[in-house]
């Protein structure tokens, strides 16, 4: 507004709302100084006087009407001939004085942190699951317990019952962190909100044994993506039945599974090597092996690799499950601060083959470069000011309705 009042005295005021994009109506209101000043609402006529609204509210509070609606109130008290108010004033009576609440009990739901684990190698976070596995009959299932490396995709253990218990799953932890010798506080056990893996008897045993529990969000699936990419894989096999006769057989086709899933499936996640190479330390050899292998198919024949020498894929050195986004948010941030940064050093200079003149017609129009960053500090702060970028289309505009500024 003070930009603009300081233009309608170089130019009219139709001219100086209209290169900064004011409502002249606005502008004109605040030009007035009576119309600057907080004026109070008058009451309607209508409204209820304060004694009239505190007859409202001590009847409402009464004892006989205490625990009742407006609505109940309004009808009782039209049967015994007297009226107060209507139905809507009552409410908002009652709003001024904070006695309108949610008679109820809400649920409300807490916030869940989303969780953000790393691993850098074997045994630093685990992933167990539970998944159903049909059974003979209808409405019967064999449960799937299984316990996952997420650095090294190997199954450290697993286990088939007919039932989901904490009490299982307690005994399944224990054995698995006694044959990988967990030590304390250098584990951490990640798993979804089911009834047992929330329970109190496996939240007292990891306490014991020094292993930090996390848990999933709420009806989130993609929270605990490793152990549901092991059930597909595992659901998948072309072997796998519809459906299992008995708990023996269940047993009996998961031992050969997760001898298969840790010896000798090549995991694409983890550089086509096996799960059980990658937890006992023995990638880097394989790796180097590969290598070697292809740097020879390469010198005999390098024409048939188009892209170029070949690699055996790096091992990923970090595993995340739900990467933090501050740190991309935190790189982006950077970078455009950084096209910022040259953007206005190349306004700043007096180099005419700056980016923000390499348009001819641009050039041409507004009179060539040179005159453009001789006029652009004065106008550029009038730009700024009232929210427009200084870029030359706005610049032009400002000038065609401002000439006294040419």
């Amino acid at each position: 507004m003070e930009l603009a009042g300081k233009l309608s005295h170089t130019v009219s005021k139709v001219r100086a709302c209209g290169s900064l994009g004011l409502a002249r109506a606005s502008f004109y209101r605040w030009l007035d100084p009576t119309a600057r000043e907080v004026r109070s609402r008058p009451s309607p006529p209508r409204t209820l006087c304060p004694q009239e609204r505190e007859a409202v509210v001590e009847t409402l509070n009464s004892e006989e009407f205490l625990d009742k609606t407006p609505v109940e109130v309004y009808a009782t008290l039209l049967e015994r001939d007297v009226y107060l108010c209507s139905i809507r004033t009552m409410y908002r009576v009652l709003e001024e004085n904070n006695q309108v609440r949610e008679r109820r009990d809400v649920l409300r739901h807490p916030s869940y942190k989303k969780p953000e684990l790393l691993a850098t190698g074997p045994n630093q976070v685990w992933s167990w699951d539970i998944t159903k596995l049909l059974g003979p009959e209808k409405w019967t299932y064999y449960y799937l317990y299984v316990i996952l490396d997420i650095f090294s995709r190997y199954v450290v253990g697993w286990m088939v019952a007919q039932k989901e218990s904490a009490a299982l799953a307690q005994k399944l932890i224990a054995e698995t962190v006694a044959n990988q010798r967990i030590d304390p506080g250098e584990l951490t056990l990640h798993a979804d909100r089911g009834s047992s893996m929330s329970s109190k008897p496996v939240a007292f045993l990891l306490a014991d044994l020094g292993v930090t529990k996390s848990h999933s969000r709420p009806h989130v699936s993609d929270d605990n993506p490793f152990s549901e990419a092991q059930f597909k894989t595992i659901k998948y096999r072309p072997e796998f039945p519809e459906r299992f006769g008995a708990i023996q057989d269940t047993r009996a086709f998961c031992r050969p599974f997760f001898r298969w899933y840790n010896t000798e499936h090549h995991h694409s996640g983890i550089a086509l090597l096996t799960p059980a190479a990658v937890h006992h330390g023995e990638a880097e050899e394989i790796l180097k092996k590969r290598q070697e292998v292809l740097s020879a198919a390469y010198a005999a024949h390098p024409e048939r690799f188009v892209v170029g020498r070949p690699t055996a894929g790096p091992l990923p050195q970090q595993v995340w499950i739900n990467p933090p986004i501050q740190e991309t948010a935190r790189k982006t941030e950077k970078e455009s601060s950084v096209g910022k940064n040259d953007l206005r050093e190349s306004s700043q200079s007096d180099d005419l083959e700056s980016t923000r003149f390499k348009l001819p017609m641009q050039t041409s129009r507004l009179g060539g470069a040179k005159a453009d960053l001789e006029r652009r500090p004065e106008i550029d702060p009038m730009l700024s000011s009232c929210g427009k970028k200084a870029s030359p289309k706005n610049r032009n505009k400002f000038r065609r309705t401002v000439p006294a500024l040419h």
